[in-house]
């Protein structure tokens, strides 16, 4: 199957993840640029993505591990991930699906969280879409390692509804009157998974 004819895709990896008991963000990070795309994932999500990635072994498969030896079982390979594009501020993905050597593409709809999921899983390259970034709000990423150390700092002791508020705007918290739109802001960004979350 031929790629899609869009903008340049974007290689980034997972710079952090913020969690709260209702909600998390997964912070994406592009490898030679200073952009950071956050997404509302689940909270399930989000510990499946953390559990892999901290080496963490479960004792029975979950959901994605499942996922994982199914694909691998029948012989095929996650190549890499790719989020496509954000509509109505849902994010879209694709699972670039391949035989081992490369051949026989097939492209698989998929949520970011799942994708990423699968992504460290597989140990595949991370992809976003130019257009995403360029329809949603991005962070920018700190410099020196000090304010690389402030920043994850920040990011653990924020709830997900403050960070995107805080960080964008740079000052302090919303006062009364106004941390209702940063909330409703975080709600429309999420992912769209409320419905299919188990």
């Amino acid at each position: 199957m031929t790629q899609e004819k869009t903008g340049a895709d974007v290689e980034v990896r997972i710079y952090s993840i913020a969690t709260s008991l209702t909600e998390s963000i997964i912070f994406l990070d592009e490898i030679e640029g200073s952009r950071i795309l956050p997404i509302w994932i689940g909270p399930m999500e989000a510990q499946a993505i953390a559990i892999r990635l901290s080496g963490y072994p479960s004792p029975r498969p979950m959901t994605h591990d499942l996922l994982f030896s199914v694909i691998k079982t029948l012989n095929l390979t996650v190549k890499r991930v790719t989020i496509t594009d954000i509509v109505e501020n849902t994010y879209y993905s694709h699972l670039h699906l391949a035989d081992p050597d490369g051949g026989n593409l097939r492209l698989v709809d998929s949520r970011p969280s799942d994708a990423v999921a699968l992504a460290v899983r597989f140990g595949c390259p991370i992809y976003i879409n130019e257009r995403v970034f360029g329809k949603t709000q991005v962070l920018s990423k700190p410099i020196t390692e000090d304010e690389v150390t402030k920043f994850k700092h920040d990011l653990k002791n924020l709830k997900p509804n403050d960070i995107i508020g805080q960080l964008l705007g740079g000052g302090p918290k919303p006062g009364p009157g106004e941390e209702g739109e940063e909330e409703e802001e975080g709600e429309e960004k999420r992912e769209g998974e409320e419905e299919d979350d188990e």
